[in-house]
């Protein structure tokens, strides 16, 4: 396995540690951070959180400037992707810091998109991320991490720009599963 490929394993392996961390009912007290009070926990989560999307920056990175993009590389890091945010959407419902509508949308785009995929896959195609759906992931990234850190540096000036980054998070995930299909529609097409 290669360096990016590892890279990408690391992100999937600090999702248990996340919802460890936001899940399981055990304090560290509270902080005040940049105009924002929240849980120690949801620092803590939210930072880590952070720390595995950005992840994703760095193995695409190294695998285009070492040239090690491989079929493995173009499965797992979108892969990777969205059990991140799925898992991170499904605390912030627990939480309820996001409406359970959007995430089941958002995660259901998902699971089509990934269907997609796989059909694809079986007709001996890896499609890996377009442009369009690099900027949904990322919508997503600055999304969940503004609900997890409590709306931090915006509390200050009572500005809801978690809700509001949730909000274009949901068009452009709803816009990139309509581009995904529509750019594939053959196969939906011409199946039997």
């Amino acid at each position: 396995m290669n360096l990016p490929n590892k890279i990408t394993v690391s992100r999937i392996l600090l999702i248990p540690l996340f919802m460890i961390i936001m899940l399981v009912p055990f304090s560290w007290g509270e902080v005040h951070f940049l105009g924002a009070q929240m849980p120690v926990t949801h620092l803590v989560g939210g930072l880590i959180f952070i720390i595995a999307s950005t992840t994703d920056w760095i193995d695409g990175y190294y695998a285009r400037k070492l040239n090690l993009v491989t079929n493995l590389g173009k499965f797992l890091d979108p892969l990777a992707d969205k059990l991140l945010v799925s898992a991170a959407l499904i605390v912030l419902v627990e939480l309820h810091a996001a409406a359970s509508w959007i995430v089941i949308i958002i995660i259901s785009r998902e699971f089509a998109v990934t269907g997609l995929r796989l059909i694809l896959a079986g007709e001996g195609e890896v499609v890996a991320a377009n442009m369009l759906g690099k900027v949904k992931t990322w919508a997503q990234i600055i999304a969940i991490s503004a609900l997890l850190l409590h709306n931090v540096i915006f509390e200050a000036v009572s500005f809801r720009f978690d809700l509001f980054a949730l909000w274009v998070a949901l068009i452009f995930t709803v816009w990139s599963g309509w581009d995904y299909f529509y750019k594939n529609r053959r196969v939906l097409i011409n199946s039997k």
